[in-house]
């Protein structure tokens, strides 16, 4: 078994709407039928027993080994504790070549898993052990590593669940929700929205403590020192007034550093020089007696709280304090990072400093029930435990808390606070604020030690969106054979004659606001991730090809509306394993199969391939074609839905038979008043998908009446020049279907004698080649031949004579010529053209090409 190659699809896609690995794999002979290796599947489930049934049933096809690496790969992530359930295995027109496709949670791990499923079957079919205890535990640990952490998968499971998109921006935890202009970030329990300035003034401790005491918010008292003999002298002050002290770094966090109820002049000593490992300046501060509190506060309100205790063993009269915690930490709870509710205890220099001042060491044996205490602050990230006192906050206390996090200036703030009880104020126990904390962790309150977790996530992605926003912007998607650049341009200029900024993706580039900010095909997932992640983009509309779908799935998750223009005899056949127009079909259905129930998708009525994909929509749909009796649109409409249709001379608006509107093709320069009939199609597709967005008529009327095809609103689409007084038209139509358009649109102008420039792309299949000059030869008097810059992957005449191949027979070609490049194959023509004349030139380098054309027309004036 060979796997040939490994693709990630990162979006919806052919399979499904997964993330998911994609692998083409070879197999011998021998390997497509399992049953032909002797006691492979036993010693298989030998070293993976946890392996799921293959077999579903007696009819099911001979399991291959393909088939074998789908169910391994797949039961390998389950194990490791991934959240995977879909796989899938298709055997290809290739003999011996199959797809796998394996869902995955997180792309390393998704990868990884399929490395270990190649040597697991591998050892198997050579009855070698293979440590399935490694595979999973390397798999675990790198899922742990590369996955959101607790407190940010809070939030992103809240936004899942409310409908708004995200997408993670590195490894770590910077994440976007929503799109364009509607977007927010988080990177952990920190938003777009936390000040800057805000966080600097959390991490100031004193200058926090200052605003909190004018805010009138209780905070201890105490002083900001730089050496230990300034640290001595306060504690000895505080010390008069029967106070221990707290001793803690001025800039730190997570409690580190933190040494409390410091009471002589050697722990002042020892606990100073602990600090100032985290930061030359040092509070000294006094100790508030009470617990530990945590609140959390969210825009102006109280979340959640918990108390936190400090980590600690309670001796059973046999074991150590060391056993004692060894024992703690095999608590699958406990990690030994974010990812798990509550954190290894260590026993680390603080810890062995905390038993010295209750005169233990690790070695010492606790009496039965006594509570040793192995640090003095309570963080759970250095082994402390939570319990949710959400609902016993005293408002009095909530209150304090909400203000300290105002005065700092915080949206999501962790409010520490030392006190003996949350149902009393803290005037009336003498408690206090002792630290303000920007990006707190939220483990404490998703789960807690004891008590029940609270809703933070639900309450952060509320703080960022409010009911009834979900951070989307209009998105429309764009596929067929035909049409596409052309529909995707006509609705932006509808959508932007609305006022909102969009940008849009197209084989020639992305736009922000017409303006292009990337070149080349950009009718790719990565190019729609771009205009999703654009600051400046209140809707946006998306060149779909069949490639990128293939490669990668789609850049987004949902379309409000999915625009199929036509499919014909389809385009690339014969590549990425879609040999048929159905097949064709179904890749370019995933953006219909991902419209959401309140969406729509525009389909072609006339194109029986797009017809069809109407079953696959979760949405509306609305069909248009250019007759109004076809049968499709005619079911369509007594069923009380939309359509669009050509009727005379005007297009009809309809739901059911009520017909809202007409409008004149005379008023759409881009149909030459209703002669192009692809570009009618084209404005029908657009016009539905703007009326699906729910612009008003008015303005729909006023953006068709505006756009023309010309070089800047639709280069290389049916753009007209005149030379030496004939017509001349440059398209970039490369397929048979729409060789058929242009010939006849042409045949709707008038001219003495027609020419047509004509080159071929080198990767499609002889016959589609054949085809286009075939439909030429019928249509225009002189044919001129040229090969284009990039042959792909042909070598140097092949497609000419595949061109010329398709001339033989021809009824109206009775000149041919061959030209070696496309610029010298203009020059041919043009210096043919007389008065009265047409040509048609299918340009390749559409920009280089419109630019030559564009001089040689300007000059000619």
């Amino acid at each position: 078994m060979e796997v040939q190659r490994i693709r990630a699809l990162r979006g919806p896609n052919l399979w499904s709407r997964h993330t998911a690995i994609e692998a083409i794999v070879y197999c011998e002979e021998q390997e497509q039928v399992i049953d032909n290796l002797a006691e492979f599947e036993i010693q298989l489930r030998t070293l993976f027993p946890q392996l799921r049934l293959m077999r579903v049933n007696q009819m099911d096809e001979p399991i291959s080994m393909a088939l074998v690496l789908e169910h391994v790969v797949l039961g390998l992530q389950a194990q490791a504790g991934c959240p995977v359930t879909f796989s899938r295995t298709v055997k290809t027109k290739e003999l011996g070549v199959y797809q796998v496709v394996v869902e995955y949670s997180e792309e390393s791990v998704g990868r990884m898993a399929f490395n270990f499923g190649l040597e697991l079957i591998q050892a198997a079919v050579n009855k070698l052990p293979f440590d399935l205890d490694a595979a999973l535990k390397a798999l675990s640990a790198v899922d742990e590593d590369v996955r959101l952490g607790p407190s940010t998968g809070s939030i992103v499971q809240s936004a899942v669940e409310r409908n708004i998109p995200y997408r993670r921006l590195t490894q770590g935890s910077l994440v976007q929700f929503g799109w364009g202009s509607k977007q927010k970030r988080i990177q952990a329990a920190e938003t777009s929205q936390t000040s800057a300035i805000a966080e600097a003034i959390a991490q100031d401790k004193e200058l926090t403590k200052d605003l909190l005491h004018a805010a009138g918010v209780a905070v201890p008292m105490g002083k900001v020192v730089d050496n230990v003999e300034d640290a001595i002298q306060v504690a000895n002050e505080l010390g008069k007034l029967g106070n221990t002290v707290v001793i803690k770094p001025r800039d730190g966090n997570q409690g580190k550093g933190v040494a409390v109820n410091i009471q002589s002049e050697s722990q002042v000593r020892d606990a100073f020089e602990v600090a100032q490992h985290y930061g030359s300046k040092i509070i000294v501060e006094r100790y508030m007696p009470g617990q530990d509190f945590r609140m959390l506060v969210v825009g102006d309100k109280l979340i959640a709280a918990a108390r936190r205790d400090p980590p600690h063993v309670n001796g059973d009269g046999v074991s150590t304090i060391k056993q004692l915690v060894d024992t703690l930490n095999l608590d699958p709870l406990r990690g030994d990072g974010h990812a798990t509710p509550l954190t290894k205890i260590r026993l680390d220099d603080i810890a062995i400093a905390t038993l010295a001042k209750q005169n233990y060491t690790v070695d010492s044996i606790p009496r039965v029930g006594e509570r040793i205490v192995l640090r003095n602050n309570a963080n759970l990230s250095t082994g402390g435990t939570a319990t949710d006192v959400t609902e016993d906050v005293h408002p009095d206390l909530a209150a304090s808390a909400v203000t300290a996090a105002k005065m700092v200036g915080l949206d999501i703030c962790g409010v520490d606070v030392v006190c003996e009880a949350v149902y009393k104020s803290l005037e009336e126990q003498g408690g206090g604020v002792v630290e303000v904390n920007a990006a707190p962790g939220l483990r404490m309150h998703l789960n807690p030690s004891y008590g029940k977790a609270q809703p933070v996530g639900e309450a952060i992605v509320s703080l960022m969106f409010p009911p009834g926003e979900n951070g989307r912007i209009p998105t429309v998607a764009v596929s067929g054979t035909n049409g596409k650049t052309t529909t995707v341009r006509l609705i932006t200029h509808l959508i932007r004659g609305t006022g909102k900024r969009v940008g849009f993706t197209s084989t020639d580039g992305i736009y922000i606001e017409n303006e292009r900010v990337d070149t080349g095909d950009c009718s790719g997932p990565k190019s729609a991730r771009n205009i999703l992640m654009h600051p400046e983009v209140d809707a946006a509309v998306f060149e779909t090809a069949r490639g990128g779908i293939l490669r990668e799935g789609l850049g987004f998750d949902l379309c409000d509306v999915a625009v199929i223009t036509n499919l014909g005899e389809g385009d690339h056949l014969g590549m990425g394993y879609i040999d048929t127009v159905d097949e064709l079909a179904l890749v370019k259905s995933v953006i219909v199969r991902n419209v959401p129930p309140t969406g729509m998708a525009v389909l072609n009525a006339t194109d029986p391939a797009v017809a069809k994909m109407a079953k696959s929509c979760r949405g509306d749909v609305t069909f248009f074609g250019l007759n109004g009796h076809h049968p499709i649109i005619s079911s369509h409409r007594a069923q009380g839905k939309r359509a669009i249709f050509r009727h005379q001379d005007n297009l009809h608006v309809v739901i059911g038979n009520q017909v809202l509107r007409k409008i004149s093709l005379a008023n759409i320069p881009l149909t030459e008043a209703g002669k192009i009939g692809f570009q009618v199609e084209n404005v029908m597709a657009s016009v539905a998908a703007a009326w699906a967005l729910n612009i008003s008529w008015e303005l729909i009327e006023k953006g068709l009446s505006s756009f023309v095809s010309d070089v800047e609103t639709a280069p290389g689409r049916f753009n007209l020049f005149t030379f030496n007084g004939a017509t001349v038209i440059a398209d970039y139509g490369h397929n048979p279907d729409a060789i058929r358009a242009l010939v006849e649109a042409t045949n709707s102008i008038s001219a003495k004698r027609r020419f047509v420039v004509i080159s071929g792309a080198g990767d499609r299949r002889d016959d589609d080649i054949r085809s286009q000059t075939k439909i030429l030869g019928e249509a225009f008097d002189s044919v001129i031949l040229y090969e284009d810059q990039c042959q792909r992957g042909r070598a140097d005449g092949e497609v000419i004579a595949l061109l010329r191949e398709g001339l033989v027979g021809a009824t109206k070609t009775k000149s041919i010529a061959e030209i070696r490049g496309e610029f010298l194959a203009i020059d041919t023509a043009l210096n043919q053209l007389q008065p009265d004349d047409l040509c048609l030139i299918l340009i390749d380098q559409v920009e280089e090409s419109l630019q030559y054309l564009g001089e040689l027309t300007q000059k000619n004036h």
